[in-house]
């Protein structure tokens, strides 16, 4: 009901200064330098970081085969894939097209693109932290939404596209 006063086109910023705008983005650009590197062949696509609740949304992107480090997260995650197929070495199961993906707290697993797989693409959502781990599971480093947005900043000042063009992600 669009009469409804907390409908979205209602919204008045001078009664609700607190509110954030929209966002609306493509999420697959069409600019190549909207894809921060992260790792040979791998690359995140931000979506948005919210600095505050300590999250981030972006899209993985891997190209042709490829391995993101062991890692374990302290909250959940959640994960749609929209391109392509992955799985865990460690799980036995295989994420594809079309497929929703629930990372419970605490796991440790290395995401594995396999030979064959042109690109993957998945829309991950998470809280809290990404911790590397080493082969005997000890912590060897950690990304979390503050380290995200300082690699998207450094990616897009490099690119032209200047630092701040990172901020309008932030929420």
């Amino acid at each position: 009901n669009r009469s409804h006063p907390h409908h979205p086109s209602m919204i008045n910023p001078a009664v609700m200064p607190d509110q954030v705008a929209a966002l609306v983005l493509q999420a697959i650009p069409d600019d190549e330098r909207l894809w921060v590197p992260q790792a040979p062949q791998i690359h995140f696509r931000p979506i948005l970081f919210n600095t505050s609740h300590g999250y981030w949304i972006n899209l993985l992107r891997v190209q042709r085969s490829g391995q993101l480090n062991r890692h374990l997260h302290p909250a959940p995650v959640f994960g749609y894939v929209i391109k392509g197929s992955w799985r865990y070495l460690e799980h036995d199961w295989l994420a594809r097209e079309g497929g929703f993906v629930y990372e419970p707290p605490g796991e440790v697993h290395t995401l594995v693109v396999d030979d064959g797989v042109e690109e993957m693409i998945t829309l991950f959502h998470v809280t809290g932290a990404l911790i590397y781990m080493d082969e005997n599971r000890k912590p060897i480093g950690y990304d979390d939404v503050h380290t995200k947005l300082q690699l998207a900043r450094n990616h897009f000042e490099a690119t032209g596209l200047g630092a701040k063009y990172a901020d309008q992600f932030v929420r």
